[in-house]
């Protein structure tokens, strides 16, 4: 595509955390966008986020709203960036006014993953394993396969996370990452399994870059050429569906669309925080906009609750 939105001189400034992961998504949108506009100055600014300063409380104990978005969307409202570009599993559904989804661009694998210091996989874990995770979801998930499993909390960047997991020392015998965040950072050699999405669904979201900018027509319109199309309704499927169960903050709500042939196939999944109750849907619908994605995640969502969903998740606070 080409650039007529905007004259040859347009400059861009992209927003970002400072984690290697966020650095490489970040360079990856300027590299999408340097091909549609090749003349244009496109600059990074960094920003550290609440959710990179406190490193010393598990995630859900934070609040789950903004925790690694709040300081790049304030950054976007004042007009100091033109886009932010988030991991869309970390941004909240719902957009601060006079900001929108500007751009999602073709996601990546959007698995879960199984780092151990042994090679063990999920099934060959010894008794009593401790499984470090700061996520809800994938700690109700791993419960409901295997409620021998001790989750302990883990925080950190990829590489410390890596680090601390393959430590002969420390106090974890294996650890979950997105295959997303370790392909983008070429460590996919520290896999020991790749979780089926039977076992482990994704987080809504999962794998795919959010990108952020101001709701009007000039931005939109700018960066629109990153965008692709089968990897926005699926995610806005995902999305519909863990904003329809209220889940803006870290329940253990899990969700994957795949869009073909015009149709999204779509499942949604809501655990107890245990793990012991576990309600499963799924639906497919022909989508030809996003109007369409966002009303079959609706009513899975619907589904779940009226199959006793609202009593697995408690309230969000």
């Amino acid at each position: 595509m080409h650039n007529k939105a905007k004259p040859e001189n347009t400059s861009i400034r992209i927003g970002t955390r400072g984690s290697a992961l966020a650095r490489w998504q970040s360079d990856h949108v300027k590299e999408l966008l340097s091909v549609s506009y090749p003349d244009a100055a496109i600059d990074i600014e960094v920003y550290t986020t609440r959710g990179d300063k406190i490193l010393s409380q598990p995630l859900p104990e934070l609040g789950g709203k903004g925790l690694f978005t709040a300081e790049l969307e304030a950054a976007l409202v004042g007009n100091r960036i033109d886009i932010a570009v988030h991991s869309l599993k970390d941004l909240p559904t719902e957009n601060p006014e006079g900001l929108a989804i500007g751009a999602v661009p073709v996601r990546a694998n959007p698995a879960d993953v199984l780092v151990t210091r042994g090679g063990h996989t999920l099934a060959t874990l010894p008794r009593g394993a401790t499984v470090g995770t700061s996520s809800p979801r994938r700690a109700s998930q791993l419960l409901h396969i295997r409620k021998d499993l001790k989750i302990a909390d883990i925080r950190g960047n990829v590489d410390t996370r890596i680090r601390k997991t393959l430590d002969p020392d420390g106090p974890y015998d294996a650890v979950v990452f997105a295959h997303a965040g370790l392909d983008r950072l070429e460590r996919l050699d520290v896999v020991s399994e790749i979780l089926d999405v039977d076992i482990m669904l994704p987080a809504p979201g999962q794998g795919a870059l959010g990108v952020q900018c101001r709701d009007d027509e000039s931005s939109r319109s700018l960066f629109a050429v990153m965008n692709d199309t089968s990897t926005e309704l699926a995610v806005v499927g995902e999305r519909a569906f863990l904003s329809a169960l209220g889940g803006g903050c870290a329940l253990p709500i899990c969700a994957l669309g795949v869009v073909d042939g015009g149709r999204l196939d779509l499942r949604g999944r809501v655990l107890s925080a245990d793990g012991t109750n576990q309600i499963d849907v799924a639906g497919t619908a022909d989508v030809k906009n996003a109007d369409d994605a966002f009303a079959l995640g609706k009513r899975l969502a619907e589904q779940a609750l009226a199959n006793g969903a609202d009593g697995l998740l408690g309230t969000c606070t």
